[in-house]
């Protein structure tokens, strides 16, 4: 279903409720009642999820120039087990620099209370505590801010518009050497090099892994070239050595590739614009014209920098000799599908590493717990993983072994790979020759990435700013199995037909871009492949009508859809124009009296629907 002509439907915002508290208000606690007067913008995010990470850079902008009408509160809903922990979500709102308060919601009961499916999902609530829209993915902050500005206008009038301080509350900054250190590296030197990511600076630190030798970077955020001093980044992940002189840089939320002299200490840019990758812009091109979509890692293989392309669920490689840069694997669909790279899905590729022989690309797959490799040919298989709603902490054959969250590889001299078992603390290590996963160590807190050091291995501890040196155990350490599924609930659905409809309602001042042909376009799949009969694949119709497979009792929807709409202004020859997109993982499960419709909301509201549960007139 989609209409582009906007209409304002308001129900009643339900409470807030989360168990875990709030977060960034000084220690208050607070209610939709306290917030009257104000236009809120509820964000429901998980921090493991990095759609959700762009959403919090889009909303930057409009945070700050609406500040005294505005109050945005995350409400965070985790998908992960480890998410679900209190002080988890405290370091990540300090990790990613999240200025508004936060709802800590452990058992995802507002997400539930608002009908949230998706993460990201973000909903507006107009000074009268009335939900006036909700839109899930990325790409809507134009919309919302436009948003904002009708209700300011109307409330100012109406006089239910309050202005004043919100309640956000700075915490007290931590005077640690790293905070939250993404991933490290050994230098030449036998130093080590440290991106500091939520300083937005590189630390070098000398070879005890504690004294700083130098910081690269002004500590602000920004995208800046020139000397160490001055040069700036914005939360700086993947590092790798381009030769004996030279680091790459996968500085993720500049969705750039920099590139660190080490000599000098000068910065400068190897590929990206500064913007982000949107569908329908280039895949190939000269490096520093091709948008790039939040590199968390990169390395060298066969030649080039292969990038794992986190935002997009890609990898991509840079040519040094050319300048140029281009998809090697992956369709942007999320998910765990191997084969030729063209036709790979992935799911936050967010560590990477070259085996010791150098014919494989190990990669962390984050999103699908999954430890995955690419072949010299270019062909993506799976050693550990099994899809996206499947993880936990279980060593033994790699085909029933689990991770959770894995940010981190690490290649051994004995062709094993070690893995940042992030969500889990642990230090895993599977082995090609036996097929077996094993556990090396327990009581890290979120390892991120780990670098050989002579006979030991030195771990990026994110969540306690420090780098810890193991000694390789020659013997696995033993844990408990235990096997997680996602926390959020299946949506029970009725066998047979189930209608498919995304809702999208254009912004208002604006219409769906139809000047070049359709300007939507939807993508559905299945896991198991299975569980669809019929409504398979790609189509520009925002509606479609599934069949499903009387015999497959629950499974996951895969959906992915895309609208671009444009200013309606005839009189404007080049109208401004927007994306937006998102992709949703449905858990479904298939029950006699089940829904025989299944309404993603992508932008608006659903009006065949009450898209809020627990609503009063």
């Amino acid at each position: 279903m989609n209409d582009s002509t906007p209409r304002r439907v308001r129900v009643r915002a339900p409470e807030l409720i989360g168990k875990g508290g709030w977060l960034n208000t000084g220690g208050e606690q607070y209610s939709l009642a306290d917030l009257r007067g104000r236009v809120v913008i509820l964000d429901f995010w998980t921090f493991c999820c990095i759609n959700c990470l762009h959403v919090l850079d889009e909303l930057r902008e409009l945070e700050e120039k609406h500040r005294d009408t505005v109050v945005i509160i995350g409400v965070h809903s985790p998908k992960f087990v480890h998410e679900a922990e209190h002080q988890a979500v405290v370091d990540a709102v300090e990790r990613y620099g999240v200025e508004h308060p936060v709802l800590d919601d452990p058992e995802l009961a507002t997400w539930k209370q608002y009908a949230v499916r998706a993460w990201p999902t973000l909903v507006v609530i107009d000074p009268e505590g009335y939900v006036v829209a909700q839109h899930a993915g990325e790409g809507h902050a134009h919309a919302i801010a436009r948003l904002v500005e009708e209700l300011e206008q109307e409330h100012a009038a109406k006089g239910t518009l309050r202005r004043g301080d919100g309640p956000y509350v700075a915490p007290e900054p931590e005077p640690t050497t790293l905070r939250f250190p993404g991933k490290a590296l050994l230098l030449p030197s036998g130093t080590f090099l440290v991106s500091d990511t939520t300083r937005h600076q590189l630390v070098e630190l000398a070879a005890d892994g504690e004294t700083v030798v130098r910081r690269i970077g002004s500590g602000l955020r920004g995208f800046l070239d020139g000397p160490a001093d001055a040069a700036a980044f914005s939360e700086p992940q993947g590092l790798a050595l381009l030769d004996e002189g030279t680091v790459v840089v996968a500085d993720t939320v500049n969705h750039a590739l920099r590139r660190l002299d080490l000599a000098t200490g000068e910065v400068g840019t190897l590929a990206g614009t500064g913007a982000q990758w949107w569908q329908g812009s280039p895949t190939s091109g000269p490096a520093r014209e091709v948008d790039l979509s939040s590199p968390w890692d990169v390395a060298v293989f066969g030649g080039r920098v292969w990038i794992a392309m986190a935002g997009v669920h890609q990898l991509w490689a840079y040519d040094p000799d050319t300048a140029t840069v281009e998809v090697a694997a992956g369709t942007t669909n999320e998910g765990l599908v191997d084969g030729p790279g063209a036709q790979a899905w992935f799911a936050q590729p967010s560590g990477l590493a070259v085996s010791a022989d150098g014919e494989r690309l190990w990669l962390a797959d984050s999103e699908t717990s999954a430890l995955r490799w690419v072949d010299r040919r270019g062909a993506v298989h799976t050693a550990v993983g099994t899809g996206l709603f499947d993880f936990g902490h279980r060593d033994g054959a790699a085909g029933q072994a689990l991770l959770q969250h894995p940010l981190g590889v690490t290649a051994l001299p004995d062709g094993s790979v070690a893995v940042s078992d992030t969500y889990n603390h642990a230090l895993r290590r599977y082995d090609p020759a036996t097929d077996e996963v094993t556990t090396l160590a327990t009581d890290l807190r979120e390892p991120s990435d780990a670098v050989l050091a002579g006979e030991d291995i030195v771990v990026v501890e994110s969540a306690r700013h420090r780098l810890t040196r193991l000694r390789l155990p020659e013997e696995a350490v033993r844990v408990d199995a235990v096997a997680h599924r996602t926390r959020r609930a299946a949506t029970e659905v009725a066998p047979g037909g189930l209608r498919l409809d995304v809702v999208f309602q254009a912004p208002a001042g604006q219409k769906l871009d139809t000047r070049y042909g359709p300007s939507t376009r939807l993508l559905v799949s299945s896991t198991p492949p299975g569980l669809l009969l019929k409504g398979e694949g790609a189509g520009t119709d925002l509606a479609r009508d599934l069949e499903l497979n009387p015999s497959v009792s629950e499974g996951v929807l895969h959906v992915s859809a895309m609208a671009a709409s444009c200013d309606d202004d005839p009189a404007n020859e080049y109208p401004a124009c927007h994306v937006h997109q998102q992709d949703w993982g449905v858990p479904v499960r298939v029950t006699d009296g089940g829904a025989a419709r299944l309404p993603l909301v992508l932008a608006g509201m659903d009006a065949e629907e009450e898209q809020v549960s627990g609503q009063m007139p």
